[in-house]
C-alpha cells in the first residue's frame, strides 16, 4: 500500500502536512459508512423477536426504521455544515459518541416508544460518516483519483449489507434481539478509538465557512435551485430507492414469499452486496480510462437489463430462489457503476461548500429511501410482481434524470449562460 500525498487540491501549508495512505483512509471510511447498513439491516431478522419482546404491533416496529430514516435524512442536511464551519475530524467523532450512547440505549428499552426515540438518536448521529467521508475524499483528491477511491470505499463498504442480515439473524437465533444492539455499541466504540487516533483533518481552518443563518441559508438555497442538482443527486438516489425498496421488504419477501427462515436473509443480501461490490470493482479499474458519462449508461444497461428480468419472470412464474433474487446482483452492480461517477459531478457543482452539498445529496436519497420504507414497501410487498415493478419504475425514473440532466446541460451551453455552479461535467 503506498502512501500518497495530495498537493492539487488543498493549500500548500496544508499539503505538505497531509501524508495519507489512501488504502487505510479507504477502510476507515468504509467502516464509518457500515454504521448505516448496520443500523438497518442487523436487526430485520429480528422485527418478530422485537415485536413479541415489547408486545408492540408489526406496524410499530416496522416504525422504528422509519424513524431512524427520517431523522438520520433530517440531520444528514447538517453533518456537512457542521465539517464545513468546524472540521471534519470533529463532528465524525462527536457523532460516533453520540451514536454509541443512542445504540446503547436501544438494547435496553422495555417499550416500543422508547425503541422509537433511541433509534431517532441513531439515526441523528449516523450520517456523519457518509456524508463527511465523501467530503475528505474530495478535499484530498481529485479527478479520477477521487472516483477511483470513492469506489474502492465502496467496494469495501458492500461488506456490511452482505453480512449484517446475516449475523443478525445468528444471534436472534441463539440469543436475543437485544445483543444484536450490544454488538453494534461495541463497534461504535472500537470505530470512534480508531479515527480518535487516526483519522486526519482534511479541512484546514482558513477554508472553514462560517455556522451563520444568512450563510446557510444562501449555501442551501443555491443547492436546492440548481436544477442540475436534482437531476444528477436524482438519478442516485432513485437508483438506491430501487434497491432499498428490497431491503425494507426483507422481511416479507423472503419470509412470506420465499419461505425463509431468519437465519437465511443471506439469500438476498449475498447476491445485492456481491453486485455492489463488483460494479464498485468495475467502476474503480474503469475510472480515468473512458469518459463519466459513457461508464454511467454502461451501469443503467445492466440496471433496465436486470428489472426486465425481474418483472417478466415473476410475471409467468411464482417466486423460487434462486431465480427471484438472482437479478439483484446485476441491479446492485449497475447501481455501483453510476454512483461514484454521479456523485463526483454532483459534489463539484459548488466547490466551495461542498460539505453541504454532500449533506444535501444524502438527504435526498435518506427521504427517499424513508418514504420507500415507510410506504411503498408496505404497499408493494404483497406481491413479487409489485415489488419488481416498482423497481423498474425507480430505475426508469432515474435514467430519466440522468438523460434529463445531460439534456439541460447542453442547453446551457448552446445559450453560452451556463450559471457557474452547474458547468462540471
Amino acid at each position: 500500500m503506498s502512501e500518497i500525498k495530495e498537493t492539487n487540491t488543498l493549500p500548500a501549508s496544508t499539503a505538505a502536512a497531509v501524508v495519507i495512505n489512501s488504502s487505510a483512509l479507504a477502510i476507515m471510511l468504509a467502516a464509518l459508512s457500515m454504521l448505516g447498513p448496520f443500523s438497518i439491516d442487523t436487526y430485520l431478522p429480528a422485527f418478530p423477536n422485537i415485536q413479541a419482546s415489547l408486545n408492540a404491533s408489526a406496524l410499530e416496529v416496522q416504525q422504528t426504521l422509519t424513524a431512524y430514516l427520517f431523522s438520520f435524512a433530517v440531520m444528514i442536511l447538517w453533518h456537512g455544515a457542521l465539517s464545513d464551519a468546524f472540521g471534519r475530524r470533529n463532528i465524525i467523532l462527536v457523532s460516533l459518541a453520540v451514536f454509541a450512547v443512542a445504540t446503547l440505549a436501544c438494547a435496553a428499552v422495555h417499550s416500543i416508544e422508547y425503541l422509537w426515540v433511541f433509534r431517532m438518536l441513531q439515526g441523528i448521529s449516523a450520517g456523519a460518516g457518509v456524508v463527511i467521508g465523501r467530503a475528505i475524499i474530495r478535499d484530498l483528491y481529485a479527478g479520477s483519483a477521487a472516483e477511483r477511491l470513492l469506489s474502492l470505499v465502496t467496494m469495501i463498504f458492500s461488506i456490511a449489507p452482505a453480512i449484517a442480515p446475516i449475523l443478525g439473524g445468528w444471534i436472534v437465533k441463539h440469543s436475543d434481539w437485544r445483543t444484536i444492539f450490544l454488538a453494534l455499541f461495541a463497534y461504535a466504540v472500537l470505530l470512534l478509538i480508531y479515527c480518535y487516533k487516526r483519522l486526519p483533518e482534511s479541512l484546514p481552518p482558513e477554508k472553514r465557512q462560517p455556522f451563520n443563518p444568512h450563510f446557510l441559508y444562501h449555501s442551501y438555497k443555491r443547492v436546492f435551485r440548481s436544477p442540475l442538482f436534482h437531476l444528477k443527486a436524482g438519478a442516485v438516489a432513485f437508483n438506491f430507492a430501487g434497491m432499498f425498496l428490497y431491503v425494507a421488504a426483507a422481511p416479507v419477501f423472503l419470509v412470506e414469499h420465499l419461505g425463509l427462515g431468519p437465519d437465511q436473509f443471506g439469500w438476498q443480501f449475498i447476491p445485492t452486496v456481491a453486485g455492489i461490490f463488483c460494479g464498485a470493482l468495475a467502476a474503480n479499474r474503469l475510472a480515468g480510462n473512458i469518459p463519466i458519462s459513457r461508464q454511467v449508461l454502461i451501469g443503467f444497461g445492466f440496471l433496465i437489463g436486470a428489472t426486465v428480468f425481474n418483472v417478466t419472470y415473476h410475471a409467468l412464474f411464482p417466486p423460487a430462489l434462486p431465480w427471484s433474487v438472482a437479478p439483484l446482483f446485476f441491479y446492485t452492480f449497475g447501481m455501483s457503476m453510476v454512483a461514484p461517477g454521479a456523485t463526483l459531478l454532483v459534489l463539484d457543482l459548488f466547490p466551495n461548500i461542498r460539505g453541504i452539498v454532500a449533506s444535501c445529496q444524502s438527504f435526498v436519497l435518506t427521504i427517499l429511501g424513508a418514504l420507500v420504507a415507510g410506504v411503498i414497501a408496505p404497499a408493494l410487498s404483497h406481491t413479487p410482481i409489485a415489488l419488481a415493478a416498482g423497481q423498474m419504475i425507480f430505475t426508469l425514473i432515474a435514467l430519466s434524470l440522468w438523460l434529463g440532466g445531460r439534456t439541460y446541460r447542453r442547453f446551457l451551453d448552446a445559450r453560452q449562460e451556463p450559471n457557474a455552479w452547474e458547468t462540471v461535467e
